[in-house]
């Protein structure tokens, strides 16, 4: 179970980017990738992060570890601001911080056998000796659960399941604590998925680590996550346990994406909350609440006002007005029955 240090703490994060507006020459907007996030990773835990092709999420991932420089905001490391630190300072911290990308087949070198692979940046930002290096390589290659064997050959006579497996085994060659899965089984198997996602949960337990694991399937988010985030054109909607989410989802926008999960048992009934109409482009967001025009609760106030991420129980926070104006009908009915 993760404890309560905290290992990221991200605050108004953005990353926007400069476009071109078609047809108006030298004129130029902003694509707001991320737009204002903030949330605390602890160690030990499995942050999800879900939502819509198009939210963010990949971005935000990227951005954590500054592959993409952010606009503005804060990415604190166990106390150190990443987001200013350059060249070798960042390496240091970025030692400890890995990603898994989401596509098995590029994310791999196809003319580099698997040991130079795995053995690369252990070479590079250790001081092992070769044999040292060998044997570690050996280990990492048996943990993900292939043979010695596979460290001769390249990464085109591997399935996506076992190219995977590699990515994973690259990813913790320097014995990283935080991990960002940017969708790592989305190109996979249904078959093959379950295999590598109860591989990262056995070696979260082995070597204590913390992952932000990035996908758009709420059924992988469930079983992997212990905390989700749902986010919604460059922001989060809502942030709560596991538990809670799927039991009482908040927001409209999370309530739409979980009475879209397929059912086995179709005598279960469940409530449907219907979305229309496409995601608005972050080049242009909608003003107030990013979702209003597809939200069948809208009032007046959602599309004048933006709503922040406030905190409605202990275990959920939600970026929603529907919620101020319940907690102001309660509050006016408790008013009146102390009168």
């Amino acid at each position: 179970m993760p404890n309560k240090e905290v290992l990221l703490k991200v605050s108004n994060l953005k990353t926007y980017f400069p476009v071109k507006v078609p047809f108006r020459i030298g004129k130029r907007s902003v694509l707001k990738a991320v737009d204002d996030i903030s949330l605390n990773l602890y160690k030990g835990e499995t942050l999800g992060i879900v939502g819509e092709s198009g939210s963010g999420k990949s971005t935000l991932g990227r951005t954590i570890l500054k592959l993409v420089e952010p606009t503005d905001g804060e990415i604190i490391f166990e106390g150190q601001h990443l987001e200013k630190l350059k060249s070798k300072a960042l390496q240091v911290h970025r030692n400890q911080m890995q990603m898994i990308f989401q596509d098995p087949f590029g994310s791999l070198n196809p003319r580099m056998r698997i040991e130079k692979i795995i053995e690369e940046p252990i070479k590079m930002h250790t001081t092992l000796t070769k044999s040292e290096r060998k044997k570690r390589v050996v280990e990492l290659i048996e943990k993900v659960g292939l043979s010695e064997e596979a460290l001769k050959k390249l990464p085109h006579e591997f399935s996506g399941g076992q190219r995977q497996r590699i990515g994973i085994a690259r990813a913790l060659a320097i014995n990283p604590k935080l991990i960002i899965a940017d969708e790592p089984v989305s190109a996979l198997d249904v078959s093959i998925q379950s295999q590598v996602l109860n591989l990262l949960l056995d070696l979260q337990d082995e070597f204590e680590l913390t992952y932000l694991f990035i996908s758009h399937d709420l059924s992988v988010i469930k079983h992997i996550s212990d905390r989700v985030a749902v986010m919604y054109l460059g922001r989060i909607v809502e942030i709560a346990t596991k538990d809670s989410l799927y039991a009482n989802p908040l927001h409209p926008y999370t309530k739409a994406l979980l009475s879209a999960i397929p059912v086995v048992n179709f005598d279960q009934k469940r409530e449907e909350i219907p979305i229309t109409g496409e995601l608005p482009s972050p080049v242009d967001p909608p003003v107030g609440c990013a979702f209003h025009q597809r939200c069948p609760f809208a009032m007046e106030k959602c599309k004048q006002n933006r709503p922040l991420l406030k905190e409605v129980n202990d275990q959920q926070q939600v970026a929603c007005f529907l919620y101020e104006e319940k907690e102001k009908k309660e509050n006016t009915v408790s008013s009146m029955v102390q009168v």
